[in-house]
Parts: structure tokens; sequence; C-alpha cells
């Protein structure tokens, strides 16, 4: 069986590599949180970095059940801040006993922070952030070789980061579209239940382009089909813009998908016997506040193909004209469920550009599903869905666009 030495050992040695060679330190840094936290066996972990203009912390990567990636703290508050602004380590072994310890997170959920250890990010300028290790999976404390293993980490991070320049530009404060808070969803299976979701917590923020990863069954299109009406959440909370969902009647529902929604599928479901701009129309005739439909095509590049029908289009064209549908309503949000997964690369990256521009044109919130990791870069936060959780958050500090993308 391997030892608590090998094993840290290796962590340290797979930590360096993955810095060294990730192509952008976003990446490099949160799969190295991802290894410090399967090495120390822990429910959870943040790196937290200082914005000095305003002199706040923020958790820029995370793994956990826990969505606290729209949560910053004043320099000097709680024990991340404790940590950022003395600059010495800490192993906390009952959180809720420690008088620094900030648990308002944890009011609006399941998870208890119970014991952690908490190192300073130090560069020869200062202290540039913390890293936070949380709760032991068997229950124990945390220990001195523990507390050695993230200060190491630590000391490979903040040289990587000065290597690579790394600049840390917080984004600026969103506004929550759709909160769930411990979601859960059961199907019948056999002769007992399927538990898909077990226990979801996730913000999604006005105008942001969020990417949801995760394996096949993991629960992720429940998740997304929850939010959008198309299917219903056994129990937890789900608010959109302040009104709460958790129970909708028909007429929400429809007012709410009709008004609010616009949605994208890998297969296009467009009406083969209308023509691109009149499959536009359809959708904009039953909206309250739609914007032309020669404008929806013309932002999807389409507009001389407008009079086609859609077997005289490529499989790119009809997902953009399946794009041009979904925006005509001026949606708040629009769902793209793996709607490059049928695409060939140079066509993925015309449909994944469109998305791009709408996102910065008309401010819609995009959330994609996609098995693709590639297009997490271009996010602005990536959701990994694991075993019906939220099993980490990542905000991505400098998105690509499109066209920088490459597989």
């Amino acid at each position: 069986m391997e030892d608590k030495k090998t094993r840290f050992t290796q962590a340290i040695w797979h930590i360096t590599q993955v810095l060294h060679d990730a192509e952008s330190l976003d990446n490099g840094l949160s799969e190295s949180l991802d290894i410090i936290i399967g090495a120390l066996r822990s429910e959870a972990g943040s790196i937290w970095l200082l914005d000095e203009e305003s002199d706040r912390i923020y958790p820029v990567y995370h793994h956990g059940p826990v969505d606290i990636s729209g949560i910053t703290i004043e320099n000097g508050q709680g024990i991340a801040g404790s940590v950022v602004q003395s600059g010495e380590s800490v192993i906390v072994e009952d959180a809720l006993a420690d008088p620094r310890f900030t648990h308002s997170v944890d009011d609006e959920t399941e998870f208890m922070t119970k014991t952690l250890v908490c190192v300073p990010l130090k560069s020869p300028e200062g202290t540039v952030g913390c890293i936070q290790v949380i709760n032991r999976v068997d229950g124990g404390s945390y220990d001195r070789e523990d507390l050695a293993l993230c200060e190491t980490m630590a000391a490979l991070a903040t040289a990587a980061m000065e290597e690579k320049g790394f600049l840390f530009m917080p984004n600026e404060e969103k506004e929550i579209l759709i909160s769930l808070r411990n979601v859960t969803k059961d199907f019948p299976s056999g002769d007992g239940v399927a538990h898909v979701l077990k226990g979801v917590n996730l913000d999604v923020y006005k105008n942001e382009f969020l990417v949801v990863l995760g394996e096949s069954g993991c629960g992720k299109s429940t998740m997304v089909n929850i939010i959008g009406g198309m299917d219903f959440l056994t129990d937890g909370e789900l608010i959109i813009n302040g009104v709460d969902f958790s129970r909708p009647t028909d007429q929400e529902l429809t007012n709410f998908r009709r008004n609010s929604l616009g949605f994208v599928f890998q297969s296009y479901n467009l009406m083969p016997n209308l023509t691109a701009l009149e499959n536009v129309q359809f959708i904009a005739e039953i909206a309250p506040d739609p914007m032309p439909a020669e404008e929806a095509i013309a932002k999807v590049g389409l507009t001389e193909r407008a009079g086609n029908y859609p077997s005289a289009l490529s499989g790119g064209q009809q997902q953009r004209v399946a794009i041009a549908r979904a925006v005509v309503k001026r949606p708040q949000i629009i769902f793209a469920d793996e709607p490059t997964a049928a695409l060939d690369y140079e066509t993925s990256i015309e449909v994944l550009s469109v998305f791009e521009d709408i996102k910065a044109q008309v401010g819609t919130t995009i959330m994609m599903i996609t098995h693709n990791p590639e297009i997490a870069k271009m996010a602005d936060r990536v959701i990994k869905i694991r075993n019906g959780r939220v099993s980490s958050i990542k905000v991505n500090l400098h998105p690509l666009s499109a066209r920088e993308l490459s597989w």
C-alpha cells in the first residue's frame, strides 16, 4: 500500500510538471489544486488571490461542493484573509470554534468546514494570496507533514506565477441570475431509485459564459434541464431572477421558456419545410419583444443564406441558424448542450465564435455543456460535475477567444 511520504513526493513531482508544462497558468493552478486535494485526501480546497487595489481576496480556483466563486473577503478577515495579511501558515483543527472563521457560506448549504490547512502564496513583493485545503475525508486533523506539502505547492505556484508573468485582474462583481441550493433529482430505477443529482449548489451570473464539464451520466444535462424547466427537481431550491422556481406552475414555466430562454442542441432541430429566415421568424412570432429575424440571421453571419432550406445548408450553418433562433427572443440565458459535437474543428470554431459574439453584443448568459475541455478555455467560469454534485469551480482569469482554441 502506498505510504504517505511516497504519495506526497509524487504529488510534488506532478505539480511541478503541471505548472511547468501548462499552456495556461489558469489551468496549471487549477490542476495543481486538484492534485493537492487528492494527495491530502480532502473534501475541498481553494486558491485565493489578493487584489491590492480593493484590498480584498477572491477565490479563483475552487474544488468542492459549495459554490464560493461569487464571494470576496476583505484582506485580514476570516482565516484566509488573516493568512494573507500575516503571511503565516495555519492548521485549524476546529473551524467553527475559531474566532477567525467566517461560516456564512455554509449557512446556505449542508457542507460544513470542520478542519483545514491554509498557507500563504508569498512573492518577493509580499503575499499575493493563499491556498486552503478543507476536511480530511477520514475525519481526522491535518498535521505538520500536510502543512509542509501545502507550503511546497504554494512555493511552486508562486514561482510559476512570477516566471510566467501571471496578472490577477478580478472580474467585476456579478449579478446572480440563477441560484441552485441543495438541488437533488431522483429517478425510478427498477425496484429502486437512481439519485442523479445529490445536492447541487451553484450560482449563474448575468452575462457570463459558463461551461459545464463532466462524464456521461454525471448529472450535468439533468441540472440544465431543471434550470430550463424541462424537468423538475426532487428537493432543494431553484431561484431565477429572485423568483422561486422550485415548484413552478405550468403558466410560470411557459412564460419563462418563452420570454427568457434560448436552447441550442447537438441536433439542430430546424423545421425542414421552412427557410433559415422562416425558422427564426417562427420563434420571433411567439416572443414578447423579439429582435427582427433578419437581425438575428445577420448576427450569425448568414444573411446571404437566409432564403435557403436546412437541406441546402452545411451542419455548421444549420447550427448557426439554431443559434439565431435562440437569440431572436433576446433571452436572458442560452442553454447549449454539446452544440459542436457533430461538427469538425473549423466549423466548431465558427459556431463558438458566434456564441462569443452573442455574449458580447447582446449580453446574454451562455451555459454550455460539453465533453471537450478545450472549449472550457474560452469560458468565464468552468463547472465540473461529478457523481451528481459540483466537484470544482474555476474562474478563467484570461479566457481565450474561440479562434485561439485548438484540438
